[in-house]
């Protein structure tokens, strides 16, 4: 069993989740995003710019506002936990895959989240299969 720290009920990070990102490396907003999103909306949207682009399950969301609302949504349809497993670099995307586990169907699901940075922050988001 994994200890969890002190705060997990309130970001859903476990210690073996906060290693996994230490040991690869991400860049702090992808850090950052990563460790508030089982937080709240608002400590998400907190990693875009402004004018952010977020593109997943088939659908796009753009600007803070939109992408709160998404985050805010997702969290509310299910009980989810990511791990990211991996990082690459392509060109000035960070790919990141991760290994969601929750209540949603097809559960547990590798995905790639595909980000771009733009001034210390995400410009866009891109969540594949």
């Amino acid at each position: 069993m994994i200890p969890l720290l002190n705060d997990e009920r309130q970001t859903g990070v476990t210690v073996k989740q906060e290693i996994a990102m230490t040991q690869l490396n991400l860049p702090e907003p992808i850090a950052a995003y990563f460790e508030s999103d089982r937080g709240d909306a608002e400590a998400v949207a907190r990693c875009f710019t402004n004018d952010a682009v977020v593109r997943d399950e088939g659908h796009t969301y753009t600007g803070i506002a939109a992408i709160k609302g998404w985050k805010s949504a997702a969290s509310t349809k299910y009980a989810y936990t990511s791990s990211p497993l991996s990082a690459v670099r392509q060109g000035d995307r960070h790919v990141v895959t991760c290994r969601l586990t929750g209540d949603f169907p097809g559960s547990p699901a590798d995905l790639r989240y595909v980000f771009r940075l733009e001034r210390g922050r995400i410009a866009s988001l891109e969540i594949k299969a």
